[in-house]
């Protein structure tokens, strides 16, 4: 029993030097004010995303909450508003697995609103399924929406500047790779609908996400709004609230010894929308607060992010 319980407390203390060294999250350290800004935070109702907005709120910003969920969002925004003390939170119906209600929350949010400083695309999913325009749930959700919206909101963003797209990926985007031709013939990132299949979609995604952020930025070379993409470490979030029983069962222990929480993971989104000074580091990804230069080649093509964006304005009709 004594062993057991040494064996027990080394243990602790192992994850506890890993949550110190390895684990630990580096920390957005600016002290920007926002007050006269107003910025978007997609699925803020939840996890990072709320975590982020809260943040943003505290600032002294105008923040949007776009959500499909009505209910979760307004519980979130009167949460923030108690936390803050700031009243200009608001919720905006946004769908992203539907372009149609990209375009609608795009057209109300441009007929409500003078201004936009800061476009944190944040929401993203591990589901598989196909949306009501036909495409991967995952492609839709992760990519296609994000575009769709920050292209519709572009000029608004120029007008406002300087300002700044944020958009959330993952360190999975290393696993990730694209595959056009799945992308052309079946409009998904990938073929299959086992929880592997459907991962290895995410991570194609994420590898998306990078892509666009890479083709954006050279895309608004010349105007005052500057855009970056990030991994935000491992978090506990609801992003596997649709997993099988079985991997819930694998990943929770997992998640608890190792997994941060949501507002350690929304430092370096903030970082990536707030750090002065980061705006030559246009187009590039970040993790731990910290650029990384080491970024695999795939995700810095420039023929494969120029075909990416052409064939993302073909699917929202843009082209």
């Amino acid at each position: 029993m004594l062993l057991l319980l040494l064996c027990g407390a080394l243990a602790v203390a192992g994850i506890f030097l890993l949550r110190l060294t390895v684990f630990k999250q580096s920390r957005c350290k600016s002290d920007a004010k926002l007050h006269g800004k107003t910025v978007i935070v997609t699925g803020a109702n939840t996890g990072i995303g709320k975590t982020t907005a809260m943040d943003l709120a505290r600032r002294g910003a105008k923040v949007i909450l776009a959500c499909r969920d009505k209910r979760k969002a307004e519980v979130a925004i009167q949460e923030i508003i108690q936390e803050t003390g700031n009243q200009q939170v608001i919720f905006m119906q946004l769908d992203l697995a539907s372009l149609q209600s990209v375009r609608s929350f795009a057209d109300n949010f441009l007929k409500s609103e003078s201004r936009l400083d800061l476009l944190i695309n944040n929401a993203g999913i591990i589901s598989g399924g196909k949306t009501e325009d036909g495409f991967g749930m995952i492609l839709s959700v992760n990519h296609l929406g994000p575009f769709l919206l920050t292209l519709l909101l572009l000029d608004r963003l120029k007008a406002s500047g300087p300002s700044r797209v944020v958009n959330v990926s993952s360190i999975g985007h290393k696993q990730g790779r694209m595959d056009f031709n799945c992308l052309t013939t079946h409009k998904d990132l990938g073929l299959g609908s086992s929880y592997f299949q459907v991962h290895r979609k995410y991570c194609h995604s994420k590898l998306c996400n990078v892509l666009f952020t890479y083709e954006l930025a050279k895309r608004l070379q010349g105007s005052d709004v500057t855009c970056y993409s990030l991994h935000p470490g491992a978090i506990m979030t609801e992003i596997f609230r649709d997993s099988s029983f079985w991997w819930t069962l694998l990943i929770k222990p997992v998640e608890f010894l190792f997994f941060k929480d949501a507002e350690a993971g929304a430092q370096t989104t903030l970082y990536c929308a707030l750090e002065p000074g980061i705006e030559h580091l246009s187009g590039h990804y970040f993790d731990q607060c910290s650029l990384q230069t080491n970024i695999h080649p795939k995700a810095r093509d420039d023929a494969t992010s120029k075909k990416l964006w052409e064939l993302s304005e073909s699917f929202c009709g843009l082209s």
